[in-house]
């Protein structure tokens, strides 16, 4: 593997290096100042792929541009936000946010230091905020693989757990060999954590998530590895000789860590049903952490004792002198209790039989009576008294959480925004089997900002006809863009998928675009003659992915650019100060305008125009990037 980058270098003339956040076999991540974003924070996942291989090479970059881009389709705020790819210097590096807080792993080292691990009420917590994040990446076909406490951060800001190294770089390492022979030869995933299919034949389901999921409930639960858990000779897990948790939470654990994939929850929304089930308590408050069980030596265990709490009651005391008989002290006589032979020789005992047996007769005589009696009455005439309907004798069922039956059909509800005033918000709350559509009339040009707040319901914006704007558009918190046609758009409301309802407030601003720039009095042309434009084909020099060209514009000139770009591939342009770029996609779509910076993941390939515009005589420099 090649040696670490040195803090301070700046790669792709954006990414400062600041310190290493980890490494492995596959790679190193770093953390990086994003020069192009206000120095903001990020995260560099390196690959190194073989430099003596050309095949592993030509191999790793075509799946590493092809996981980016399932990577690109996730849009969870729990999640790390994907970025962009780039290769410099035969590396491979994928850019994503970076979460500040520490790992599940750091926290429980920190907490078995002191004596303490996770309470059941915090592991508890922590299932039901990660299984909608499991929820989300399932249904759109993306299996984590390597969930363990060192890949979830608690985040700082909000408290929120959030999934990290979705073993993407690590997948794509273990598949780089000659075409000979290229397969998998390893698998991802943490020895312990992974569950056996996903490490003896690479292939991971949903429920392998699971598994996983619930290994780490148990490490944080106990303070031990999965090794010290796990009983190799029967294949099961021997944990809660080590804690006690409410039942239901338990069972939950057990089937989740079931060894064969069919005897698992085969999603995460089963779980959170059984999770939501009325009696799952939480033992102890959230604050208070609980101390690990210590495990006594095995010359220190003494045979197993009987279970005292299923035992029956038996009464306990000192030895009572008077009611012993000689013989149970040999030839020393002890005085004796006077016991009756029989129970006829007492008085009582006999009245009482007697005074049973006249009642018994009495009532047997009373029953027979009354039997003869109503047989030879005529049957009587039924009233016309209204009566209310007595209650069904079968036992109410406990009470719930109100919450969408599974079957209920889906109900859609559509309103017209009114953006008279250019801006509005909306809030309120989903139920799972609901959607909102808020129509959008707008006009070709008009810029459209929408944002969701929380972190419950997702939106998607719709052209007119009726499909995503973009493909940043589907299933996001925020989008915002130039609008491509007139009609009607619609932003949709949905639940995040797996959550019972969600709570929202929605903002949205529709403007209308901004007036072409008047040119100053001293320098304004004819008004009859429209801007010159020259046209320019960027090229780049062999091997690079990225150029630099200069200009001048004006008033009266235009500077158009052609850029042929790639479907999938990242681009990056951005100009000195003076000037502001329009561009259009292949098909004449105006993709930005008046901004300093352009930067898009192209949904088509083609010619891309990339126009230079300025109120006043300006020498510009126009950087230009494509990955």
């Amino acid at each position: 593997m090649q040696p670490a980058i040195s803090v301070g270098t700046i790669l792709q003339s954006r990414y400062r290096i600041l310190n290493i956040l980890g490494h492995g076999g596959f790679g190193r991540t770093y953390l990086a100042e994003d020069q192009g974003r206000f120095n903001e924070l990020c995260a560099l996942k390196e690959l190194t792929p073989p430099q003596d291989n050309p095949y592993a090479l030509n191999k790793s970059q075509e799946l590493f541009q092809r996981e980016a881009q399932i990577l690109y389709q996730i849009q969870h705020p729990q999640i790390p936000q994907f970025r962009a790819t780039f290769e410099e210097d035969q590396r491979l590096f994928l850019v994503q946010d970076y979460v500040e807080g520490k790992t599940y792993q750091t926290l429980l080292d920190e907490r078995k230091h002191q004596g303490f691990v996770f309470s059941e009420n915090e592991v508890l917590q922590l299932v039901k905020q990660v299984l909608p994040v499991l929820a989300y990446i399932h249904g759109k076909g993306i299996i984590h693989r390597d969930i363990a406490p060192d890949n979830v951060i608690l985040r700082d800001r909000d408290q929120l757990p959030v999934l990290i190294d979705f073993g993407v770089v690590k997948e794509i390492a273990t598949r780089m060999q000659g075409p000979e022979t290229f397969k998998q030869q390893t698998t991802v995933g943490k020895l312990g954590y992974a569950p056996s299919e996903q490490m003896q034949t690479g292939r991971a389901y949903p429920n392998s998530d699971l598994y996983a999921l619930a290994v780490t409930a148990l490490v944080l639960l106990t303070g031990r590895d999965p090794q010290e858990l796990f009983d190799e000779n029967t294949m099961t897990w021997q944990w809660q000789r080590y804690v006690n948790v409410n039942p239901t939470f338990a069972q939950v654990l057990n089937r989740m860590l079931s060894y064969r994939v069919g005897d698992r929850f085969q999603s995460a929304n089963e779980v959170m049903q059984m999770l939501q089930t009325p009696g799952t308590p939480a033992p102890y408050p959230p604050s208070i952490a609980q101390p690990p069980v210590v495990a006594p030596p095995p010359s220190a265990v003494r045979p197993a004792q009987p279970d005292m709490s299923q035992m029956a009651t038996q009464a306990i005391g000192r030895r009572s002198t008077p009611t012993t008989t000689p013989t149970e002290f040999g030839n020393r006589a002890q005085p004796t209790v006077p016991t009756r032979s029989s129970m006829w020789d007492d008085p009582w005992a006999v009245f009482a039989i007697g005074t049973g047996l006249v009642l018994l007769v009495g009532l047997a005589a009373w029953a027979i009576t009354r039997g003869i009696l109503t047989a030879n009455q005529p049957a009587p005439t039924p009233t016309t008294t209204i009566s209310p309907s007595p209650r069904p004798s079968t036992p109410s069922p406990r009470p719930s959480t109100p919450s969408p039956s599974p079957s209920a059909e889906p109900v859609t509800y559509s309103q017209t925004l009114d953006l008279s005033q250019g801006s509005t918000s909306r809030d309120g709350t989903l139920q799972a089997n609901q959607t909102l559509n808020l129509i959008v009339p707008a006009q070709e040009g008009q810029e459209l900002n929408a944002a969701v707040q929380g972190e419950e319901v997702l939106m998607t914006v719709l052209a007119p006809d009726e499909q995503p704007v973009d493909a940043q558009a589907s299933r996001t918190p925020r989008w915002s863009g130039t609008l491509p046609y007139t009609g009607k758009y619609m932003i949709q409301l949905k639940p995040v998928k797996g959550l019972q309802k969600g709570a929202y407030k929605l903002n949205v601003e529709l403007a209308s675009p901004p007036p072409p720039p008047s040119p100053s009095p001293t320098t304004s042309p004819d008004p009859t003659t429209s801007p010159t434009v020259q046209t320019e084909r960027i090229s780049f020099p062999s091997g690079q992915n990225g150029t630099q060209v200069s200009g001048k514009a004006s008033p009266t000139l235009i500077q158009r650019y052609i850029l042929n770009a790639k479907a999938g591939q990242f681009a990056t342009v951005r100009i000195s100060q003076g000037a502001t770029l329009v561009v259009r996609s292949p098909n004449r779509r105006v993709e930005s305008t008046g901004s300093a910076v352009w930067q898009q993941n192209l949904s088509a390939a083609g010619d891309y125009e990339i126009d230079v515009i300025a109120n006043q005589d300006t020498n510009f420099t126009l950087d230009v990037n494509v990955q």
